[in-house]
């Protein structure tokens, strides 16, 4: 059987990632890594938690004593890395947990992988997840960011993934560690963390609060369903090239402003309220520093290479969304207070 870790399973992607691993792959024992720092909530696993093959290890990559202990005890033959601290806001307040967690965690990972392998690569993988915010932004409304984009990272959150793709690919050039790496764009859907514009938005029009939008809302940025990414995951983690990069995309652009009202109209829908009330919410703020101004992804190569493509329209995606979130009211209010955390933390305390 193959024994494979997740690091950040207990997050927004890597949790729907888990979910995919765990069911279609019952040959595989799946082992969830993950710090539950304030983005992990294991309730996000909670419909897997039962399965034989799924496994929760409270563990920080950032622990390079403990990450290497694990790697000797377990015997992972696959590493799929999603953790990361990702939060553009954050990163620009406190950019030192940025290096910290997705530079040097990175790195311990891929020493012990190194370390554990010993040179007997056959069968073995590093996947490393990675972000399109790394390209730096366009300017021009005709181009897109393909795999040999030169890197141009704006913000300390870009940097620090910037310099782990960089670490993945010199341990592969080094060493010859058998990596992949691939970079999406903007992720949307069920279990999404409330600091993130899609989720926030919605929760503050549950509530009526107020709808920030960042400047004009001029920002583009295209989306993708988290499914489909986890699908996509799937994809190249089994047939991507070793040392080869995956850009992942849904060819969907859109202006933040319109993305907010389209999303406005959608809820107000939804609650049975009149037209045009929830746009009334919408509040625009100081924009943020050193905010790009377009990211958008060309996914020729892995739909042409591999055969994946994204599988929802944004506005049917976006339903879905909004449904899940209607439903599921008890797991946003528990996210949004803090009651999660105190929970499922110490539910798994020194486990």
């Amino acid at each position: 059987m193959k024994k494979i870790v997740i690091t950040g399973g207990a997050g927004f992607i890597g949790s729907h990632v888990v979910r995919l691993f765990v069911n279609k792959y019952p040959e595989y024992q799946i082992y969830n890594l993950d710090a539950l720092t304030y983005a992990g909530n294991l309730a996000n696993n909670e419909d897997v938690s039962k399965a034989s093959n799924y496994h929760f290890i409270k563990a920080d990559i950032t622990d390079a004593e403990e990450i290497d202990r694990l790697f000797a005890e377990h015997k992972f033959e696959g590493v799929l890395h999603l953790a990361a601290e990702s939060h553009v806001d954050r990163s620009i307040t406190d950019p030192l947990a940025f290096v910290k967690t997705n530079v040097l965690g990175t790195v311990n990972l891929l020493q012990a992988a190194k370390r554990y392998w010993n040179g007997q690569f056959e069968g073995k993988r590093f996947y490393h997840i990675s972000t399109d915010e790394v390209y730096g932004e366009l300017h021009n409304p005709e181009e897109f960011f393909l795999e040999t984009t030169p890197y141009d990272p704006r913000s300390p959150y870009s940097a620090s993934k910037a310099s782990s793709d960089h670490f993945v690919r010199a341990f592969h050039e080094t060493y010859g560690l058998p990596t992949v790496i691939t970079n999406c764009s903007n992720n949307y859907g069920p279990n999404h963390f409330p600091e993130k514009l899609i989720p926030l938005m919605i929760h503050n029009i549950m509530h009526n609060k107020p709808l920030p939008v960042y400047g004009k809302g001029e920002n583009v940025r295209d989306w993708l369903f988290v499914i489909d990414h986890a699908r996509a995951i799937d994809t190249v983690f089994h047939d991507g090239k070793i040392g080869d990069t995956y850009n992942i995309g849904g060819f969907n652009e859109w202006k933040n402003i319109d993305l907010v009202h389209l999303l406005c109209k959608i809820m107000d829908e939804k609650l049975g309220r009149p037209t045009g009330t929830s746009t009334q919410l919408i509040t625009y703020v100081t924009d943020r520093a050193g905010h790009d101004l377009r990211y958008a992804i060309d996914a020729n190569k892995i739909m042409k290479e591999l055969g994946w493509q994204p599988s929802l329209q944004f506005e049917e995606g976006l339903e879905k969304t909004v449904d899940w979130y209607l439903t599921n009211e008890k797991w946003l209010n528990e996210v949004t207070s803090g009651d999660y955390q105190k929970y499922y933390t110490n539910m798994y305390q020194g486990r």
